[in-house]
């Protein structure tokens, strides 16, 4: 019997904020939804970005003024919309329009004199250019010298310039995620990974410790990382320029720059695992690369309960500047023709909208974003009362072979979108996939992909009879966050599951002439269906250098069907009973977050392992702290070779 991959706890943050408990997902459609439905989420909104604090039974703003939750709203409705989503990067980042560059200077002397400066004999040069030549200075307090310089020479001067590509996904303005922990100088994506972590694992509804219980220490895994490392000051970006700033390399700066950290943070100091770690990284699929180790292990009976996901926060120049030369973002300058603005009205871009899936497009906008799953065996799950978000049954990956571009798409994602519908009509039908499944589209906002992935759509719909497939872009409100990119769209699927709203593409008006849509549905509006209208969302992903994959995942009210089948009625009645009281518990940690207190989870050096309290025997590992034994396997896999 293979078990089920069960979704059972989810959480993160991105530009639309919290992931728990649909929050993200609801300030994607708020205005599709009941006013009641998304008052939670702009109040946690507002906590969030340190507009108000909550104070025993109101709300207090910075000025000191009280307020209800119905006025939290009213006030500071207009700063929260503004201050989510995709929009200007802010100077908490950097300076858009003053980056700092240092530009080469020539220098020459003027006709036969020469170039000469005093400065401190320590701040010379090793070795001495041989066109200087160094005099001593007399000086009463510091060693000074003199210096002249024949002929020519090239120094480097402190500059700014404004960058080209100045949107990005963002998380919510005012949000600091040093202050939700002590962050102790941690890389930017390091500190949101914890705090995303955290998230997941407190919207289970269970203590971790309950969970560990349960299963052997070595039947837990994490699948974790990022795409492009850690890239501030305090991970590789300071350790890359250190030295040609004048500046010493600290110990950290390699150590906590390694693109495996998120997922060494998660098992170190949230949940203090012993068990299965790593991470795959593929481009722009990286969260799905990660879910496929999750889910097979899971399905192989190697672990019973995995975390899966990423965090990237690629907001840096330097990042900017790698994705600006290959000419895959939106620039001021395209956005202006775009948006129809002539050369002097570049303060008249909407940043907002640079992300335009399947519409006029020129680029995709940069994101940070930091989401993570928590997968468990349907056995398991049953076992301990579970809240069940969905399943993923399945993903796919593939290459594209023989490549000219290493950034161009190929035929390798027409491989992973067919297997993965072919492997849900297989599972619950062709009636299905035809009526009541959606597409998560990778969406970059290229113009390449487009057409590219426009295509692709519809032929695999022709080759399954399906017509009008829904189709969801979120880069469109959350921008290209890389690893966690699918991750961003199986949220958001989660929340379709959840309310029956597919996200509209907001920031386009008008399909590009040359996406190919005959038997696609993309909206420009959310398409409002009935909560259980969708039971399939099939998560795709393109990356550069060929790495594809899609994801199937499955509903909660078709894994409810598909567990009845497996167990039995009464028994998912006894289950469903037992359910409550996670429910419960994870309803009172989402209102203390949205009060403000996100319980981030943070055991720096807590519960050490004593290496010489560990027993071993033939068969078993016993540690210190783990209720069950690791097994040691006996079992011989080549015995037919023996």
């Amino acid at each position: 019997m293979t078990r089920l991959p069960l979704i059972v706890g989810f959480g993160g943050i991105g530009p639309a904020g919290r992931s728990s408990f649909h929050h993200a997902y609801k300030r994607m459609v708020f205005e599709s939804l009941p006013k009641g439905a998304y008052q939670d989420t702009f109040l946690g909104l507002a906590t969030m970005m340190n507009l108000v604090t909550f104070n025993e039974d109101h709300y207090v703003d910075k000025h000191g003024g009280k307020h209800t939750a119905e006025q939290v709203i009213t006030t500071f409705k207009a700063d929260i919309l503004e201050g989510t989503l995709v929009r200007r990067i802010e100077v908490e980042h950097f300076d858009s329009d003053a980056v700092h560059w240092h530009k080469k200077l020539p220098l020459q002397a003027v006709k036969e004199s020469k170039l000469s400066f005093t400065t401190l004999a320590k701040h010379l040069p090793q070795p001495l250019p041989s066109n200087w030549h160094v005099t001593e200075v007399k000086s009463d307090e510091d060693h000074c010298v003199n210096i002249t310089i024949t002929g020519e020479t090239e120094l480097l001067s402190n500059s700014y310039r404004e960058i080209s590509a100045q949107a990005a996904g963002q998380l919510p303005t005012g949000f600091k995620p040093e202050e939700q922990y002590n962050a102790r100088a941690h890389p930017r994506g390091l500190q949101m990974a914890i705090i995303a972590a955290s998230d997941a694992i407190h919207s289970i509804g269970l203590e971790w410790s309950e969970i560990a219980n349960a299963v052997k220490p070595d039947e837990v895994a994490v699948y974790a990382g990022s795409v492009m490392s850690q890239m501030d000051d305090n991970s590789n970006s300071g350790l890359m320029k250190s030295r040609l700033l004048g500046q010493r390399v600290s110990s950290k700066h390699l150590a906590l720059g390694l693109n495996t950290m998120p997922a060494d943070f998660i098992n170190a100091y949230v949940l203090g695992s012993v068990g299965s770690t790593g991470s795959t990284t593929g481009a722009c699929a990286t969260f799905l690369y990660n879910l496929r180790h999750g889910i097979e292990d899971i399905q192989s009976g190697r672990s019973r309960v995995v975390i899966v996901g990423n965090s990237e926060a690629p907001l840096t120049p330097e990042i900017f500047d790698g994705y600006g030369a290959m000419g895959a973002l939106a620039t001021n300058e395209k956005l202006a023709q775009i948006q129809n603005l002539k050369p002097n009205e570049h303060d008249k871009i909407s940043h907002r909208s640079a992300s335009r899936p399947f519409g006029e497009n020129c680029g995709f906008t940069l994101a940070e974003s930091a989401q993570y799953i928590v997968l468990m065996d349907d056995e398991l799950a049953m076992q301990l009362g579970t809240n069940i978000h969905g399943a993923v049954s399945s993903v796919f990956i593939n290459s594209d072979g023989p490549k000219k571009s290493i950034s161009a798409p190929g035929p390798g994602n027409y491989i992973t979108l067919a297997k993965a519908v072919a492997s849900a009509a297989s599972l619950i039908g062709i009636d299905a996939v035809k009526n009541k499944s959606l597409v998560m589209a990778h969406g970059s906002s290229t113009p390449q992909n487009r057409v590219t992935e426009s295509k692709l759509l519809d032929k695999i719909a022709e080759t399954f009879e399906v017509t009008k497939w829904p189709v969801c872009a979120v880069k469109s409100y959350l921008g290209h966050s890389l690893a966690p990119a699918s991750a961003d769209q199986l949220f958001t699927a989660l929340g379709v599951f959840k309310h029956g709203i597919i996200p509209g593409i907001k920031t386009i008006t008008d399909i590009a002439d040359d996406v190919i849509s005959d038997r696609l549905l993309i909206s420009s509006r959310d398409i409002k269906l009935s909560p259980g209208n969708i039971d399939i969302a099939f998560l795709n992903s393109k990356g550069f250098g060929g790495n594809n994959a899609t994801a199937c995942i499955l509903s909660p009210d078709l894994v409810y069907k598909l567990l009845a089948k497996r167990y039995g009625q009464s028994q998912v009645a006894e289950f469903l009973s037992l359910q409550s009281t996670a429910k419960i518990s994870a309803d009172e940690y989402d209102k203390t977050a949205t009060q403000g207190d996100l319980q981030t989870i943070y055991k720096f050096g807590e519960n050490m392992l004593d290496e010489d309290s560990i027993s071993f025997s033939e068969t078993a590992i016993k540690l210190p702290g783990f209720k069950q034994p690791i097994m040691l396997n006996t079992d011989n896999k080549y015995s037919d070779m023996i």
